[in-house]
């Protein structure tokens, strides 16, 4: 190791706070948004903010594929967030090593969160044709939130391989580093 934070072989280090609250930052406004559009679903709201694309918002958060689980979309959406947000602030700078299962937990939140945003993005013109101005907004949000989550889970998956490598329990090292 370069030192105590830093992966072997890496210029940085991935769970720093610099490359993790701004990750943490994004899922708390995604949250928001989540949230917003699961009660409007949820009918505490009357209407939906859309300023660009008419009915879109509702066409498209009052479709069957928003209704197909036994939550709204949006809802399952805000809990994914909050999940991540708390996944990202747990641990300190030396995570990525001492607590590979939060971050290795952390990357697979965050990653299929971005992933349905993505098809849900896909979805809105070819099966509503319409858009949702905050589905995209969050969608986005999602997407800019894999890379260093990804990031930070390949140093731990690097740290958890080289431990094993050198006859470590894989146990061991995914819950006591």
């Amino acid at each position: 190791m370069n030192d105590d934070y830093t992966p072997l072989g890496w210029s940085y280090n991935p769970s720093d706070w610099s490359q993790r609250l701004p990750i943490v930052g994004l899922s708390l406004i995604g949250f928001g948004i989540a949230l917003y559009l699961a009660l409007y679903q949820w009918r505490v709201f009357e209407t939906v903010w859309e300023p660009f694309f008419g009915d879109g918002s509702r066409t498209v958060l009052n479709s069957g594929v928003s209704r197909i689980l036994p939550i709204p979309d949006a809802a399952l959406g805000a809990l994914s967030y909050l999940a991540d947000a708390v996944t990202g602030i747990i641990g300190k700078r030396e995570r990525w090593r001492t607590m590979p299962w939060i971050v290795i937990l952390f990357g697979l939140l965050v990653g299929p969160l971005g992933a349905a945003s993505i098809l849900l993005v896909i979805l809105q013109p070819v099966m509503f044709d319409a858009w949702c101005t905050l589905c995209l907004a969050s969608a986005l949000i999602s997407v800019l939130m894999i890379g260093p989550a990804l990031d930070e889970m390949l140093a731990s998956l690097q740290h958890v391989k080289r431990e094993w490598k050198q006859g470590r329990s894989l146990w061991n090292v995914l819950w006591k580093g």
